[in-house]
Parts: C-alpha cells; sequence; structure tokens
C-alpha cells in the first residue's frame, strides 16, 4: 500500500529523468547548407556523441524569419550559413549567443570569427580566364577587372548576390568608399554582357569565348575539375583559374559558419556541435565532400582538385567587419550599375 501511495511521484521523477536526458541527445539544426555531402558530417557527430541532429533545411531568409517568428520558443538550437553577410544579419536581428569556448578560440583564427559565431569552411573568389583570348598575366589583381583593357570580356552573376558584394566589401576594405566606386564603375564598363546565372555559368560562359574573364567561388572550380563528364574536361581545359592580389592584399575568400541561437533549448549541444565543427575529422569533410578549405591550420586533406589548383594566399580582414560592409557596398553598386 505504501509503494502505491509513492508511485505517481517515482513515475513523473523517472519520466522527468527520462525527458532531460532526451534533451541532452538532441540538437535541433536550421541550416542553410544543402549540399548532399554534409549527411556523412552530421551522421559523425551523432555517432561521435550519440546526440541526433534534427535537421531543418532552408534559405537563409526564411530560416531567420521563422527563428523570428518563433520566438522564445523557438526550439532552434544552431543555425548554419554560406556567407558572412547572412551570419553578420542573424548577429544583427540578435539571435545568437556569445560562446565561450577555449577549443573554438584555439582552433579557429581570430579573423575567422567574431564573438557570437565562428567560421568553419572557406572558399575563394577566384579570376576565371579564357586562355586563347585573354592574356592570364593580365589579369592578376581583381583590379585589373576594370581596366580598360578587358572592355567587352567580363562576366559576372548580379551584383546584389552576397558573393559579389562580399569582394566588393574586401575592396571597400582596401581602397576606401571612392576607390570601391571607382572600381565597380570599371567593371561594369567592361561587361561582356549583363550580369546572369550563377557561378557555373560564369565559367561556362568564359570556356564558350562569350567573355574572357569571370568572377567564380573555388568550390565551383573544383567540381567542374572532379567531374567525369567529358564536356566539363573541355571546359577546364580552356580556361585557367588565377588568384588575385598575390602580391598584395591576398585572395579574397568567404565562409561558411554558424553560431548558438539565444534561446537553444540545447545549449550544451549546441556547442559541442560548434566545438565537433572545428574538429580535424569535420574538417576534412568540408574540404573532400564539398571542395571548401578548412579553417584549422594543418588540417591534412585529400581532394584532388583542391590539389590542382594549389597553394595561394588568402586575405586575412577580420570576417565580422567585412560582413557589416555589404550594405554599403550595396549603394556602390546601384550607383554604378551593377544590377
Amino acid at each position: 500500500m505504501p509503494l502505491n501511495k509513492f508511485a505517481p511521484a517515482l513515475l513523473l521523477c523517472a519520466m522527468a529523468v527520462t525527458s532531460a536526458h532526451a534533451q541532452e541527445k538532441v540538437l535541433n539544426l536550421y541550416s542553410a547548407r544543402h549540399y548532399q555531402t554534409d549527411e556523412a558530417l552530421y551522421a559523425n557527430f551523432t555517432k561521435q556523441t550519440g546526440i541526433k541532429i534534427n535537421r531543418i533545411e532552408a534559405g537563409e531568409n526564411e530560416l531567420l524569419e521563422r527563428i523570428k517568428n518563433e520566438g522564445a520558443n523557438s526550439p532552434a538550437d544552431v543555425f548554419i550559413t554560406v556567407d558572412a553577410a547572412r551570419l553578420a544579419k542573424a548577429d544583427e536581428l540578435n539571435l545568437f549567443q556569445p560562446v565561450v569556448s577555449k577549443q573554438l578560440e584555439t582552433r579557429i583564427p581570430a579573423h575567422l570569427r567574431t564573438a557570437d559565431w565562428y567560421a568553419f569552411s572557406t572558399r575563394a573568389r577566384v579570376i576565371v580566364v579564357n586562355k586563347a583570348t585573354v592574356n592570364p598575366a593580365e589579369v592578376q589583381n581583381y583590379e585589373d577587372l576594370a581596366k580598360p583593357a578587358l572592355k567587352g570580356k567580363v562576366c559576372t552573376r548580379s551584383g546584389s548576390h552576397p558573393y559579389n558584394l562580399s569582394l566588393g566589401a574586401a575592396v571597400l576594405a582596401h581602397h576606401g568608399e571612392a576607390g570601391a566606386e571607382a572600381w565597380a564603375k570599371g567593371v561594369v564598363a567592361n561587361f561582356a554582357r549583363a550580369p546572369k546565372g550563377g557561378d557555373t555559368d560564369q565559367i561556362k560562359a568564359v570556356a564558350a569565348g562569350e567573355c574572357g574573364v569571370a568572377l567564380a567561388n573555388s568550390y565551383y572550380v573544383a567540381r567542374l575539375l572532379r567531374s567525369d563528364k567529358a564536356e566539363d574536361k573541355k571546359i577546364m581545359e580552356s580556361v585557367t583559374v588565377i588568384w588575385p592580389n598575390q602580391k598584395s592584399t591576398g585572395t579574397h575568400i568567404n565562409i561558411s559558419g554558424g553560431g548558438v541561437l539565444k534561446t537553444a533549448p540545447n545549449k550544451d549541444a549546441a556547442v559541442k556541435f560548434l566545438e565537433y565543427l572545428a574538429s580535424d575529422q569535420a574538417q576534412v569533410y568540408f574540404a573532400d565532400g564539398n571542395n571548401e578549405w578548412p579553417v584549422v591550420a594543418n588540417v591534412k586533406t585529400s581532394n584532388p582538385a583542391l590539389d590542382k589548383l594549389g597553394k595561394f594566399k588568402a586575405e586575412t580582414i577580420q570576417v565580422g567587419a567585412l560582413a557589416k560592409n555589404q550594405a554599403a557596398v550595396q549603394k556602390i553598386y546601384d550607383r554604378a550599375g551593377w544590377k
């Protein structure tokens, strides 16, 4: 009889312990990365920690709007995306909380993190050149894209795309507003056609002779280099890839990254996940799976395309400051006519 008297209380205690235990073993991830190769990255985290990842994938604007609407009751623990400006936007919305982690501070370089979010991989903004129509020696810097010698030879995607806004923010940091605007106007004056398509489209346009040079993110180049398709091999035989500004500021890089949300119900799991993304094993996944570079120094990768592209000097502007310049760059591009 006394046992029955306490049974409901014991049951409630057991349920509370089970619930708390289950909560510790779950991570709710909102991701704007849409790469199939990330599946192995997430599966390995669960295998190592026993923490199950509940993942929602969508565009970054949709995810940020969802987090705002969910408010204090949001189940989201971690938000990850590509491009520093998108992370900065989340920061401006006051969605992230600071993370205290000696492991993250030690492994991720200072210029690739802020107080609230971290970069976990990088990609470079390279110049692709048609070897038959343009002398590569004449296009060794981003600034060269604005020179009159390239009139009618430059292809790009939209000026409103974050990849080009990020590059413009770097130009602004190096040359000031007047210098950045003069550069943008020079690039627009050299357009072979109105901006359209994605980075792979720009590479194909260069190979086809529609334009002589184009800007592209390095992982699009690497994808084509790794392709077994005859048409992709032909494209890459027609072009050469330039690491810009090797004798000055270094090649511009952008990032994939993430942070822990302020309302995260599973904060400990969220911090463990960020620390995992900075581990050697996860860094290799970024490089070998999606043709990105690790942010952690001395991580050994095995990606034939990245090996073929070779080593380069990377820009070291603080990524948070760079992201905040993009609103100013959009106004510069608008004035220059880079639509």
